[in-house]
Formats: C-alpha cells, sequence, structure tokens
C-alpha cells in the first residue's frame, strides 16, 4: 500500500499542475498577450540548457542511488552530502558560464537575468533525496505550496504586457525559495558522516553517463522552441509552447507512477529480487496504458473548441497542434515505464541512453527539414515521430525480459474503450456553446463513459486495484476486531 499511497501524493499533485494552468493561462495569455508569452518560452528554453548542465543527471542518478540504501542512515547520509556537493560544484560551473554567454547575447538580456535564478534554484533543490526514500509526502507538500503561492503572485503582480519581467522572476524566485523549504527536514533523515568520509569522485562518472540521455531528452523538449524562437518568431515558439504545456500536463497525470516506481525498482534490484522488478514494469505499463489512450483521444475531442476560447482568438492555432501532438502522450507513457521504470534502475544505462539519441538526431534533422516549409506544424510532427523512435527502440530492446505482444495487445480494451467514449465528448463539444459548463459536462460523461467500459471489459490492472482495496479494507477490518 505504500505504493499505493505514494502514487496518489504524485497524482494529487500532478493534478494541481493540471489546474494551476488552467487558472493562470487564460489570464496570463491576455495580459501579456503572444509576445510576451514568446518572450517567457523562448527565454527559458534557454536558461534550462544551463539548468541540464548543472544538475548532470542528479535527479535519476540521486534517487536511483538513495534508493539502494534506503535503510541504511550512514551510507545513506554518505552518498547524499557527495551527491548534493558534486551538485553544488556544477551548479556554480553551469551559473558562470551562463553569466559569459549573457555577455555576448544581447536580446532579452534582462529577462535572460531574471530567468538565471532557476538556476541556483536547480543546485538546491533535494526533492530527488526524498524520492529516493519514498517519502512522497514531503515533496508534494512543498511543490502545492509553491504552486500556490505562484499562483497568488501572478494574479496579483501581473497587471499588463510591460509586467513580462516581473512575472518571470516572480516564477524563478518562487521556484528557488520552494527548493529552499526542504532543508530544515533533512535533520531528521541524514547525519554528517565528516569530511573524511567524502568521495564525491566517485559520483561522477555515473551521473555523467545518465546525463547524457538527461541531456538529449532535454534537447529534443526545448529545441523545438528555441528553434522556432529563431527560425519563425518568438510568438511561434508561444505557440508551441502552450500546446506541449497542456499535452505534457496530461502526461504528468499519465506518469505520476514513475518517479515512485524507480525507487521502488531500484530497491527490488539491489535485493536481486528480479521477478519482482518485471512484475512491477508489467503493472506500471498496464497502468499508464489504461490512463494514456482516454486522455490522448478526449484532447483529439476539444482541443480545437478547447483553445481559443480558453487562451483568446490570437491563440486558435494551438488547438490544431495539440491534436497533431497527442499521439506522444501514449509514446512517453510507454517509454517512461520501459526507460526510466526499468532500464535505469536495473543499470542499463547504455541502452536508455541510445535511445534518446536516436531520438534527439531524428528531432533535430526533422526539424531542420519541417520548420522552415510548415513553421509550428512541422515542429509537432518533428516531436511525434522522434518520440515514437524512442518507444520503439526500447521495447525492441526488452523484448527478451518483457512479453511486448502481450503488453502492447492487451491495450485493445482501452483503445476500444477511449474510441467509444470519444462519440459522446465530441457530440457534446460541438453541439454546446463552448464555455465551462460544456467543458465539465463533456469531461465528466467521458470519465462516465470510460469507467464503465472498464468495469465491462475489467481488463488486469483494474482487477489488481479491486484485489487491492479489498485487501487493505479486510486489513483495516481485522484490526478494529
Amino acid at each position: 500500500m505504500r505504493v499505493v499511497k505514494n502514487f496518489l501524493y504524485n497524482m494529487s499533485y500532478q493534478i494541481l499542475v493540471l489546474i494551476a494552468p488552467l487558472i493562470t493561462v487564460p489570464y496570463v495569455s491576455r495580459v501579456l498577450g503572444a509576445e510576451g508569452v514568446g518572450i517567457n518560452t523562448f527565454t527559458n528554453s534557454i536558461v534550462q540548457y544551463f539548468v541540464l548542465l548543472g544538475s548532470i543527471g542528479i535527479t535519476l542518478y540521486g534517487s536511483r542511488e538513495i534508493a539502494y540504501v534506503q535503510t541504511d542512515i550512514v551510507e545513506r547520509s554518505k552518498k547524499f552530502w557527495e551527491i548534493e556537493m558534486l551538485k553544488g560544484m556544477t551548479v556554480f560551473i553551469a551559473y558562470l558560464l551562463y553569466f559569459g554567454f549573457l555577455c555576448f547575447y544581447g536580446k532579452f538580456r534582462l529577462y535572460l537575468f531574471y530567468q538565471s535564478f532557476l538556476i541556483v534554484a536547480a543546485g538546491v533543490d533535494i526533492s530527488w533525496f526524498y524520492m529516493g526514500i519514498e517519502n512522497f509526502k514531503r515533496t508534494v507538500a512543498r511543490n502545492t505550496m509553491v504552486k500556490i503561492i505562484g499562483i497568488m503572485c501572478v494574479f496579483i503582480f501581473v497587471k499588463n504586457e510591460s509586467d513580462i519581467g516581473l512575472y518571470i522572476l516572480l516564477l524563478a524566485l518562487i521556484q528557488l525559495l520552494g527548493n529552499l523549504t526542504l532543508w530544515p527536514y533533512l535533520r531528521n533523515d541524514v547525519i554528517w558522516p565528516g569530511w573524511n568520509n567524502l568521495k564525491l569522485k566517485r559520483h561522477l562518472k555515473p551521473a555523467l553517463q545518465l546525463f547524457i540521455p538527461q541531456i538529449a531528452i532535454q534537447v529534443y523538449w526545448i529545441l523545438n522552441r528555441t528553434m522556432l524562437g529563431q527560425i519563425v518568431s518568438v510568438q511561434a515558439s508561444g505557440f508551441f509552447q502552450y500546446a506541449d504545456q497542456f499535452i505534457k500536463m496530461a502526461l504528468s497525470i499519465v506518469t505520476a507512477t514513475g518517479p515512485v516506481l524507480l525507487p521502488r525498482v531500484s530497491n527490488a534490484f539491489s535485493r536481486k529480487e528480479y521477478k519482482k522488478v518485471y512484475n512491477y514494469t508489467e503493472i506500471g505499463f498496464e497502468f499508464v496504458s489504461m490512463l494514456a489512450f482516454p486522455m490522448a483521444v478526449g484532447i483529439i475531442a476539444i482541443a480545437n473548441k478547447f483553445a481559443p476560447w480558453f487562451m483568446g482568438e490570437e491563440f486558435n492555432q494551438v488547438g490544431s497542434l495539440m491534436v497533431l501532438e497527442t499521439p506522444i502522450i501514449i509514446f512517453i507513457a510507454w517509454s517512461g515505464v520501459i526507460g526510466q521504470q526499468f532500464l535505469l534502475p536495473t543499470k542499463r544505462v547504455p541502452e536508455y541512453t541510445v535511445s534518446v539519441t536516436i531520438g534527439v538526431i531524428i528531432n533535430v534533422l526533422l526539424n531542420i527539414i519541417l520548420i522552415y516549409p510548415f513553421g509550428t506544424v512541422g515542429a509537432m510532427i518533428a516531436t511525434v515521430v522522434s518520440e515514437f523512435s524512442v518507444t520503439a527502440y526500447q521495447l525492441f530492446r526488452v523484448r527478451d525480459e518483457l512479453n511486448i505482444l502481450r503488453l502492447v495487445s492487451g491495450c485493445w480494451p482501452y483503445l476500444v474503450s477511449s474510441l467509444i467514449m470519444y462519440i459522446p465528448v465530441s457530440w457534446l463539444i460541438n453541439h454546446f456553446k463552448m464555455g465551462i459548463f460544456s467543458l465539465l459536462l463533456s469531461v465528466s460523461v467521458g470519465v462516465l463513459v470510460y469507467g464503465i467500459l472498464m468495469i465491462l471489459f475489467r481488463p488486469p490492472v483494474y482487477r489488481l486495484g479491486l484485489s487491492m482495496i479489498r485487501g487493505h479494507v479486510q486489513k483495516r477490518f481485522e484490526e478494529k476486531q
């Protein structure tokens, strides 16, 4: 049940992540306009390269390493201080390089300076430690507080187009302060092992091995926005960002199992419990498929009506871009399970690295070919094809350990149920004037129809969930006797 609780904690935060932009995006898009949104998107895409450079893959590596020694406070403490000090050094180097970049890049210099606080925020982010010890309650509480404060500050301080700098600065500083709030809790979870016992160098090589795929992932997430900003316009970058943001919000719920299962699989692998590793992976694949298919189809049903209503007619193009990008919800859901919940915990980093490198190469080549003639549509096609290539390669690499044909063919109940769900959702969204009522009605009907079909089809993950609930209820009942 601990895994379930951690998943629910993480899921609740991801729902907040989903709701927060629904509250702020209509306001921000109208107050700052397409150009203001584009400036934030473009400058943020640049600073993220340096955030990535400073972090050197610590989030995944640190979480995995802490999971290996969860119950040993001495070794756990040594690993924490070694990894965090190493990250502090690399973040400092990244910060110096960023200011060197600002000396030679004059465009949007002030906004880029405001974004620099995100590099500092990355340096003091220790959420990876709490993921490793599977204490998701603490990180979710912190993240929730940061989100709520951020929403309040946007509405209080951002009033017109000239406040774009203030908007960027607020988001960066709130992220920094939020990351600092986890530090006071450390006194209960780690001890100081002494300087002589620290060996920072032992983590550099394995962290760098994970850094390479992290670079690859971030590059083809950020590269589209950067290239659109340079080749087409900052407005095009903003359109792409908003479409991508809505898809990623849906993905954040689908992939909420990732941070929860990675330490659990890592811990099972360290104890040589390989059957558990395979079992966790197969359950994770089933679960994300159950969520990914209806979300992808649901977005296709509402996107074209939703985008102009939600953000204004100026952002009408965002709807069609969202429809184009929906296949990645399924592709990333699957690659998240195979890559981050199986390959990484079992120390098969080279195969994971090759998969995302293939994705980057395809993304860059297709961006060069497609952005010039097709603009944002070309960038979106490049994104979908590259994500498919990553997933296909990972599935091919684990074909000997996992029954891929059974896993993929087992998704038919989710696909069929989603297609049936599409009919009433699409009808409602097209026959009622777009508004909060019609949106909530369409989503509610979609959830109801899909839920009924899950009860009728009774897929394996549904039966597993029922079994766990019955077991938990029975245990509670026996405790009261």
